[in-house]
């Protein structure tokens, strides 16, 4: 596939940092690699190439760990893509310096290509397709013909492909990439993420078609237990 660089044009103080990236002997990279091997097990019995990563509500952690995750699939030697599938709060080409005037949004309404849209990163093996222009109807795009389209000719060219999509409880954006995906992800935050709505999210995602592959618990105490634990299902 052809690839090529955007413009380094984001100074945004928004930028995030990628610790699997900066420091990948840390413990915390150590346990997105942890819940990268779980993953891998789960999926012993089917072909797990596509995964939403979601979350129950915002400023959960889905789109780091999304971000932290492509990281750690691309160092085993994966081919990875992130898509920046949230297409209402993008943050994708914050976390990794990029522009965001050509992405996913411009695919879906036929202005350009995948391969037009593709981004390298410099972590090797790791391409991104950020948001694009934000569209006034996310969820109708992410549900065309298009998009299934764009999902069958990305797994030719990649061995996983990660979705960090919109929380689940917010709109229906999650919900209708998982019934397109192979897996789906969800992310919680320790004191954040209420009980009820950390049951209800896995429902939703436990009634797609993908397989729901278990819940990432993030942010919690280190004096009590690793950084992110990873529950299987």
């Amino acid at each position: 596939m052809a690839r090529r660089r955007k413009k380094n044009q984001s100074k945004n103080s928004k930028i995030r940092q990628l610790v699997t990236k900066l420091n990948p002997r840390s413990p915390v990279a150590e346990q997105f690699r942890t819940v990268r091997t779980n993953l891998q097990f789960s999926s012993a019995d089917h072909e797990l190439k596509t995964i939403v990563v979601t979350s129950s509500g915002p400023s959960e952690g889905k789109s780091s760990s999304a971000a932290n995750l492509a990281v750690v699939y691309a160092q085993q030697g994966k081919k990875v893509l992130l898509v920046d599938a949230d297409m209402r709060k993008p943050t994708v080409h914050y976390t990794f310096r990029l522009d965001n005037l050509n992405g996913l949004s411009n695919i879906l309404v036929g202005d350009t290509t995948l391969q037009e849209a593709v981004t390298f990163t410099d972590v090797e093996n790791l391409d991104i397709i950020s948001c694009g222009p934000i569209p006034p109807n996310p969820s109708e795009l992410l549900g065309s013909r298009k998009m299934e389209q764009l999902i069958k000719e990305a797994k030719m060219s990649y061995d996983v492909i990660l979705f960090d999509t919109p929380p689940v409880m917010a709109v229906t954006d999650g919900q209708i990439l998982a019934n397109m995906c192979d897996g789906s992800l969800l992310i919680v935050r320790s004191k954040q993420t209420e009980y009820d709505a950390a049951e209800k999210s896995v429902d939703i995602l436990q009634s797609s078609t993908a397989k729901f592959l278990g819940t990432v618990l993030n942010d919690v105490e280190k004096k009590k237990v690793n950084y992110y634990y990873y529950y299987g299902t």
